[in-house]
């Protein structure tokens, strides 16, 4: 059986630098199409969520979209959006069941390749509904997403961007996206060109993806992640390696500032860990941990 990881262990050099960028939400504006008009409707269609709706989309919305939790995988998100409903009060007063999903749980915490294909594998042995549910919803997701999100170009400034690192720079797609969704939008768009390795969900977590990427192949200074979530930034972090933000609601401004100014001071080792941090605290201000209705 062949690894699907393989591609990024395998991978080598051209460039001194290597940047890894993610992709819903921070190179493509698809994050609120793909979760309003994909995941919300499905969520609520296959959880029975129907008498709460409107909280279960305010909920969805807050984990996938204005919230600490941003760019989370979707099965941890679907969890989250499970629990937030299950405390608020406005959705126990109508007395609706909300899922335990205590198997999907199970899962989450003991796979590291939160997909698909290592959900099917498991469903094939194990005949639990809610498991079964799980891939279900996904994979009506993936329909929905197929069949609704089209057209939908780069933030300004990503192309000149892309365009102007790859000249020095080894470039890979980081995403938890599933792969056949990133590689045709990276090739709608026509800027697959650019990058070495479009790495989905199958090939692992953002953290894996950095790790197996540059480990003993390029110096930790050498590598930046540009991510729109806090997980872009804890996989940054965790692989020792700099951290660009893109700012939800401002990320043309991001983009623009990373073209014109800290793309050069990345590459003359002046993106230092001072202008980091500055960048990260103003990042953090546009993703809150308490949702609304708690306040």
């Amino acid at each position: 059986m062949s690894d699907p990881q393989s591609e990024l262990k395998d991978f080598q050099p051209n460039y001194r630098f290597l940047i890894a960028i993610d992709s819903d939400g921070c190179a493509f504006d698809t994050m609120e199409i793909k979760h309003k008009e994909c995941f919300i409707p499905n969520i609520i269609k296959f959880w029975n969520l129907q008498p709460v709706s409107k909280y279960a989309r305010a909920a969805s919305e807050f984990v996938n979209l204005y919230s600490q939790w941003r760019g989370v995988n979707r099965f941890p998100a679907l969890i989250k959006t499970f629990d937030l409903l299950e405390e608020w009060p406005d959705v126990q007063a109508r007395h609706v069941k909300i899922p335990k999903a205590l198997s999907l749980r199970k899962w989450i915490a003991n796979e590291s390749k939160l997909g698909n294909p290592a959900l099917k594998k498991l469903v094939a042995i194990n005949d639990d509904p809610v498991l079964k549910m799980a891939l279900e919803w996904s994979e009506a997701v993936n329909i929905s997403i197929a069949d609704v999100v089209h057209g939908v170009p780069p933030f300004p400034f990503v192309r000149e961007s892309l365009k102007k690192i790859s000249e020095q720079s080894d470039i890979i797609v980081c995403s938890a996206t599933p792969e056949e969704a990133l590689k045709r939008e990276w090739n709608e768009h026509n800027i697959a060109q650019y990058v070495r390795v479009i790495a989905g969900q199958e090939m692992g977590s953002k953290r894996e993806h950095i790790q197996f990427a540059s480990d003993s192949k390029y110096r930790k200074s050498d590598v930046l992640m540009i991510g729109d979530a806090p997980g872009d930034l804890k996989s940054a972090h965790a692989n020792e390696v700099s951290f660009y933000p893109i700012n939800p609601g401002e990320e043309e401004k991001s983009w623009q500032m990373f073209a014109e100014k800290y793309s050069d001071l990345f590459f003359t080792g002046k993106y230092t860990k001072e202008i980091e941090n500055d960048l990260v605290t103003e990042f953090n201000r546009h993703l809150p941990e308490i949702p609304p209705w708690k306040k």
